[in-house]
């Protein structure tokens, strides 16, 4: 995907589509109060996505980034999520460079379909069979997060759990429209192979955003 970062003045505005307060409904941090910021623009394609108002980065003018953190810092919880789209597109050092200064703790949601840059305190890898992770974001990841829309992807959860580093905490999480009918083959998967753990989309559940 072209992204035209002399606009963007290298990574001190970033297309925002939205920012919100919420609870974390995936993964280890399931349950924890966090402030997201989700970026624009992602070419990976996946045709589950719940998220695919954010795809044309082209739709959200760009916006500086203190303003974003200006937002961040009013709310009470001290953990950012910043998400997509696919947030790696961009230059994310002046953000998470801001954030931290105001003694904000970073997470990070990424395909790693794109070179990693920024600062962040956990990354959660969620890789995409038809855009793989590219670099060394396997080593960096602290999360790897398969999505689960039929039984073929274990395979390629079991392809990527052997590239990331033995800290790296494994999740399967079943594609929402199927969760019904892959959770009883994910519930017996992960019981013969405990080192996997399952992440649901509690947030759903809940009815948040």
């Amino acid at each position: 995907m072209h992204v035209n970062l002399s606009i963007l003045e290298n990574g001190q505005f970033l297309p925002l589509v939205e920012d919100f307060y919420t609870i974390q409904g995936e993964g280890f941090h399931a349950g924890k109060a966090a402030y997201f910021i989700r970026l624009g623009g992602c070419d990976v394609g996946c045709f589950w996505c719940d998220a695919k108002e954010s795809w044309n980065q082209h739709l959200y003018p760009p916006v500086p980034v203190e303003d974003i953190v200006a937002r961040a810092v009013s709310h009470p919880a001290k953990s950012i999520v910043i998400t997509g789209g696919e947030p790696l597109l961009y230059p994310l050092e002046p953000l998470c460079n801001l954030l931290h200064q105001n003694g904000l703790e970073i997470f990070l949601e990424t395909s790693g379909a794109y070179p990693l840059s920024g600062n962040f305190d956990w990354i959660c890898l969620s890789p995409k069979k038809q855009h793989p992770p590219v670099g060394n974001i396997y080593q960096k990841a602290s999360e790897l997060k398969v999505i689960i829309h039929e039984l073929s992807d274990l395979e390629w959860a079991e392809e990527n759990r052997h590239k990331v580093s033995s800290r790296c905490l494994l999740y399967l999480q079943p594609e929402w429209s199927r969760s019904a009918q892959i959770i009883p083959d994910l519930v017996d998967f992960v019981k013969k192979s405990p080192i996997w753990n399952i992440s649901l989309q509690t947030h759903k559940y809940m009815q948040i955003p």
